[in-house]
C-alpha cells in the first residue's frame, strides 16, 4: 500500500504504486510553522489526531503554548479540508496487517514524515516503510528509529533543502494530487 503525503508525496508515490501494482492512498499531514516564519516547522500534525513537536526548536524560539495550540487548530482545519477534497467522501484504505510505504518528495527536518509514519501505525499498518527521493543525512538516520525501514535514493552531505535537488520544484496543486490519485485506481485523469 502506497501512502503519499499531499501534495508532493502523492505525485512521487503514484508511479511507485503503478510499478508495484498496489493501491495509492493519502496520509494527510500539515507542518506547524513557527511564529512569523511559517516555513520553519516547529512540528506537524496528521490524521488520527497525531501531533509531533520539535520541543528543542520550540524552546529555542520561545514559542508559547498558546501559539502552538492556535497553529495546531488552524492547520487541523486545513488538514480536514484536504482530507475531504482528496478522498471525495471515500473511506481511507484499511491498513491493518499491511505494509504501508509512506512516500514524500523529500526529507528536511522530517517532522511531517514522522507524523505520517505515526498515523500509518495508528491506522494499523503491520510495517511502515518511509520512501523519499532525497533526504538530509541526520533526518534519514533519525527516522530509521521510527519507521521499520527508510529508503532514500540520495542522502547528500550538503543537503540544504529538498527543492535544491529537483530540476523543477514548483508547487504541486490540488488538481495534480487528484489526478495522481485518480490514476492510481482509474486510468482516466480528472478534469476539474
Amino acid at each position: 500500500m502506497i501512502l503519499g503525503l499531499p501534495r508532493g508525496g502523492v505525485v512521487v508515490g503514484a508511479p511507485i504504486a503503478a510499478e508495484l501494482s498496489c493501491p495509492l492512498d493519502i496520509i494527510v499531514v500539515r507542518k506547524l510553522g513557527a511564529p512569523g516564519r511559517s516555513e520553519l516547522g516547529i512540528g506537524a500534525i496528521a490524521e488520527h489526531g497525531v501531533r509531533v513537536l520539535n520541543d528543542d526548536l520550540i524552546g529555542y524560539l520561545r514559542v508559547s503554548e498558546k501559539y502552538v495550540a492556535e497553529v495546531t487548530e488552524r492547520e487541523r482545519i486545513e488538514l480536514e479540508r484536504r482530507v475531504q477534497r482528496y478522498r471525495r467522501g471515500k473511506p481511507e484504505i484499511d491498513l491493518r496487517g499491511r505494509i504501508a510505504i509512506v512516500v514524500d518528495d523529500g526529507l528536511a527536518t522530517g517532522f511531517t514524515a514522522r507524523a505520517a509514519v505515526l498515523a500509518a501505525r495508528e491506522r494499523g499498518a503491520r510495517e511502515v516503510v518511509l520512501a523519499v527521493p532525497v533526504g538530509a543525512q541526520d533526518t534519514v538516520m533519525a527516522l530509521g528509529d521510527l519507521a521499520d525501514r527508510v529508503v532514500a535514493l540520495s542522502v547528500p552531505k550538503d543537503f540544504q533543502a529538498v527543492g535544491f535537488w529537483y530540476r523543477n520544484f514548483t508547487q504541486t496543486s490540488d488538481k495534480d494530487v487528484l489526478n495522481a490519485l485518480s490514476a492510481g485506481g482509474d486510468p482516466s485523469p480528472l478534469n476539474d
